[in-house]
């Protein structure tokens, strides 16, 4: 008798929709099966051939953390292109490469961690270099762009699935997961959310990860949010993957729940579908979620939704039709670090550039003797979401190439010392002897993979010569060390100090070093190791870091980094002073920073070129805007790191090769001064990021200049139904062919409520050869025009006149005209009938708002339990109210006043039991009818959700 081939169950079978067999495959399993999927690392089924799954690749800016691939410019520098084709290109080569790696290492993951899209509102994030823009136009623009090079094109199998970061209002590293931003919602909805929704709404996202951060007192990993929103937006089933470590600081680090399993019930009924804790080990995960139903705070319908949406990803990723999928013959061995991705990586790079200041300096002359200094002028760095470089281009090998070695001159600048010991010794590195090959590649270069963290390498000794060591400062009282050789002094894991890595990196830095006073040696300094907070201490043994017995060293210069500088300065016809940070360094991930300054030892290098020659330009190379003064300085140049082709892009954009075309994507402040508070969320009230600011920025946001000139003409508008057409001409009136970034702003002329100054609205790059013109058409929706209108809780159009402003920048306006639109005209808060919501105040003074409960809703309470004010604006009380009541908890005083008028009424909360056991109070008031604003005075540490009023 023949044996029968078992039947194709329905989840194999591709005829079917994803759906259907999404319900079948979700059916055979077990709930044990189904919970063990809620973990970052799904286990295999091996009974049904189902394989293990990981949820999290780093894709930022090329493939992270799995080697080698192709490094493509920071996100920021990817933002500042401004050019949404060559971000999808990016994207796609990027998501081909994340296929091709996986075809030879399965620990590749196919759903990806990336774009970043939380908008770089205040530029001392430590983590600015992720983000795309302070704006969130340009920002969900550049990001779609971004996922749908990722996602790929086919119409039912994606290359791969991207995951937005980090949901929501996330712009802060100091107190990350203890913070609360504090978000109003006009703010959420004008801002924050819009971001996030326009990305969500183009179709190529698979899902977003929720911040470490709260967001009006309430986690962002049990936000209602997601629900009420992010799921709002599309048809799609999204997921949503938690932060590493996030779904434990629900009840370790923000004491927000009592219990574990309460906080992972909650998280599940939020929307959290996938739990990145505790690295690989997923017992804790299954633990909670079990102790979870057990309890009743979850059902396994709860648990099957979340797991419904990890196996939708599954499906759309090809897993289950390897047949059928078009990017299953995506090999490393044909589509991985290809002529066109290194070709694309240039590009990039180029199209990063952004020319700040230029008073004819640039382009460099063919015949220039260069000086090329400064502490980045010979490093090409990476960050912490790059991959390992195949490719490496520095600004001074990029000059080396376009222009000869015999006409570049280099001085790095840094410090050159011996570090002498009490014994009259000094440090010494010894050689790397045997170990040579296996530390050094083919072509001599230092190998990083072999290099970090090593201990087989002998330690620093002291003796009588040492050696003389490169110090490096950094700025914030951060320096490194490095060996002649190029090796940086490193502490590994046994505590012993080596020369023993070719960068500084890795999560914890373990090359950076902190110079103390000694207050026992006039000129003696204590070398504490930052990593560790340890002393280094001489022993018999070898240098190591200890808690006692920590060396004095005296410093004795051999060179000064300004004296190098100013010689090589000196014989040049220009000098390039190339200036910015290290992405490990004092602004990372973790880590904010504390001014917007160079860091002192870079200005003085910067002083010393320019007194040294007058013809010196500042190129920066960093991942954050700094304030710099560029009064004297004949030419300033800024770039994103900018990947693997980042010094061979410089260079050619340095002699005119290209002309430089990026633009900014966020506001240049002149001063910290211009600065709000890192935690002050509120960019209306605070007057914050190009859409509110009123001074004057060292650079705006948009700005970018190029080495020809363009003309703007010919301005039209056409209203059409429920848009705006909106067209002009640039023309290229100069004598190089160059990019332009074409910019359409809008403005409310007379608006009802405080309004953007301009708001982006529309942008296109365009390339043109001298005389050559383009006509640029845009369709603005009439949305483009609404606000969040807190009194009707939903967007509004209000009637009157706009300006629709086309330039070169948010400042550079070259044209204008205005337009009379129809909308919904406002009408007075009808506070009879709904009263007032607390946080949907028009102004506020010292408020915070915060969450009403653990699940939904919000309430205001004072900053710090001392005193706040918030005022609504034209609220109607019809023929009279003679009663007022308000919901609140806490303990105490409310004050009414009206237009600013004498106090009417006070009431008094003697205290609740806790912040969520709210009690009415009320009170009756002298009759008030017709239209006012409403003052409310708050005092204490009291939460006011509502107030209502009656008669």
């Amino acid at each position: 008798m023949t044996a029968q081939t078992p039947p194709t169950p329905p989840f194999r079978d591709a005829r079917l929709p994803f759906a259907k067999r999404i319900d079948d495959l979700l059916a055979r399993l077990t709930l044990d099966e189904r919970i063990a999927f809620l973990h970052q690392f799904a286990p295999a089924v091996e009974r049904l051939g189902v394989a293990a799954f990981r949820t999290g690749q780093e894709a930022l800016h090329g493939v992270a953390w799995m080697g080698p691939a192709t490094v493509f410019p920071q996100a920021v520098g990817l933002g500042a292109t401004w050019n949404d084709d060559l971000v999808r290109r990016v994207g796609e080569a990027v998501s081909t490469e994340t296929r091709a790696m996986r075809a030879r290492d399965d620990r590749v993951g196919l759903n990806v961690w990336s774009p970043t899209v939380n908008l770089l509102r205040h530029p001392l994030w430590g983590r600015n270099e992720e983000g795309y823009s302070e704006d969130p136009k340009l920002t969900s623009a550049i990001a779609t762009a971004y996922t749908r090079g990722l996602r790929g094109d086919h119409p039912a199998y994606w290359r791969t699935a991207p995951v937005l970061k980090h949901w929501l209002a996330h712009n802060n590293e100091t107190n990350r997961d203890t913070s609360s931003s504090s978000v109003r919602p006009r703010v959420l909805h004008e801002y924050d959310l819009r971001a996030f929704r326009e990305t969500v709404e183009a179709g190529a996202v698979a899902g977003v990860m929720p911040a470490y951060n709260l967001v009006n007192g309430r986690p962002n990993h049990v936000s209602p949010y997601l629900r009420e929103h992010l799921r709002a937006w599309t048809d799609q089933d999204l997921l949503v993957c938690s932060d590493a470590g996030a779904p434990s600081n629900l009840v370790d680090s923000e004491h927000y729940f009592d219990t574990h399993e309460e906080a992972t019930a909650a998280a599940i009924l939020a929307g959290v579908d996938s739990f990145t804790d505790h690295g690989t080990d997923s017992s804790k995960i299954v633990e909670r979620v079990q102790g979870a139903l057990v309890q009743g705070l979850l059902s396994e319908t709860d648990i099957d939704e979340a797991v419904r949406r990890q196996l939708a990803i599954r499906f759309q990723l090809g897993e289950f039709d390897p047949q059928l999928d078009p990017y299953a013959d995506l090999t490393a061995a044909k589509d991985f670090d290809t002529p066109a991705h290194q070709t694309l990586a240039q590009e990039a790079a180029e199209q990063a550039i952004v020319l700040l200041k230029n008073d004819g300096l640039l382009p460099l002359s063919e015949d220039a003797r260069i000086a090329v200094v400064g502490l980045l002028a010979d490093e090409c760095k990476l960050d912490w979401y790059s991959g390992t470089l195949i490719h490496r281009s520095t600004p001074l090998e990029g000059l080396y190439e376009r222009f000869g070695a015999e006409r570049v001159d280099f001085a790095e600048g840094v410090d050159r010392v011996r570090l002498r010991t009490s014994y009259g010794t000094y440090l010494s590195v010894p050689a790397v002897g045997e170990a040579a090959d296996e530390v050094r590649g083919a072509e001599g270069a230092l190998d990083p993979a072999l290099l970090a963290g090593r201990t087989d390498l002998p330690p620093l000794t002291a003796d009588a010569a040492g050696t003389e060591l490169a110090l490096i400062d950094w700025g914030e009282g951060v320096l490194t060390l490095r060996a002649p050789d190029g090796r940086y002094l490193s502490v590994a894991d046994d505590g012993y100090v080596r020369a023993s890595a070719d960068q500084p990196g890795g999560w914890v830095v373990q090359e950076t070093f902190h110079l103390e006073p000694s207050g026992s040696h006039e000129n003696g300094h204590l070398l504490k190791h930052a990593g560790t907070g340890r002393y280094v201490s001489v022993a018999a043994d070898g240098v190591k870091v200890a808690a006692e017995n920590a060396e004095i060293f005296e410093l004795e210069f051999a060179e000064r980094g300004e004296d190098a500088v100013a010689r090589a300065a000196a014989s040049a016809d220009v000098v390039l002073v190339v200036a910015g940070n290290d992405p490990h360094i004092n602004g990372r991930e973790t880590e904010d920073r504390t001014t917007l300054r160079l860091p002192a030892h870079q200005e003085r290098l910067l002083r010393a070129a320019r007194d040294a020659n007058p013809n010196t330009a500042l190129v920066l190379v960093s991942a954050y805007p700094y304030a710099v003064d560029p009064g004297d300085l004949p030419a300033v140049l800024w770039t994103a790191h900018g990947g693997q082709a980042a010094g061979t892009a410089l260079a050619r954009a340095l002699a005119g090769d290209v002309s430089p075309a990026g633009r900014l994507p966020q506001t240049w402040y002149a001063a910290d001064d211009d600065l709000p508070d890192l935690l002050d969320y509120d960019v209306i009230g605070g007057r914050q990021t190009y859409l509110y600011f009123e001074g004057t920025p060292l650079f705006p946001f948009g700005h970018g200049l190029s080495y020809t000139s363009f003309a703007y003409a010919d301005l039209h508008i056409q209203q059409r139904a429920g848009a705006l057409a909106v067209s002009f001409t640039v023309t290229n009136t100069g004598g190089t062919a160059a990019g332009e970034v074409a910019q359409l702003y809008t403005r409310a002329v007379d608006p009802s409520v405080p309004r953007p100054r301009r708001e982006l609205a529309a942008y296109r790059r365009v390339h043109l050869a001298p005389g050559a013109s383009a006509d640029i058409t845009f369709e603005l929706p009439l949305s483009a025009f609404e606000f969040w209108d807190v009194a009707l809780d939903r967007p509004r159009l209000e009637p009157g006149a706009y300006e629709v402003l086309a330039g070169a920048s948010s400042e550079d306006v070259r044209l204008r005209t205005s337009v009379e639109l129809d909308g919904e005209p406002g009408a007075p808060r009808p506070v009879r009938e709904h009263g007032l919501n607390a946080a949907d105040f028009d102004e506020q003074r010292n408020i915070a708002i915060v969450d009403h409960t653990k699940v939904s809703g919000d309430a205001v309470t004072p900053v710090d339990g001392e005193t706040g004010e918030l005022v609504f604006r034209d609220c109607e009380f019809g023929d009279g109210v003679t009663g007022i009541t308000v919901e609140a908890a806490g303990e105490g005083v409310v004050e009414l006043s009206l237009d600013g008028g004498p106090l009417i009424t006070t009431l008094t909360l003697n205290g609740t039991k806790g912040p969520y056991d709210y009690t009415t109070l009320d009170a009756e008031i002298t009759s008030v009818a017709a239209v006012h604003d409403v003052h409310l005075r708050l005092r204490g540490p009291l939460r006011l959700a509502h107030v209502g009023f009656s008669g």
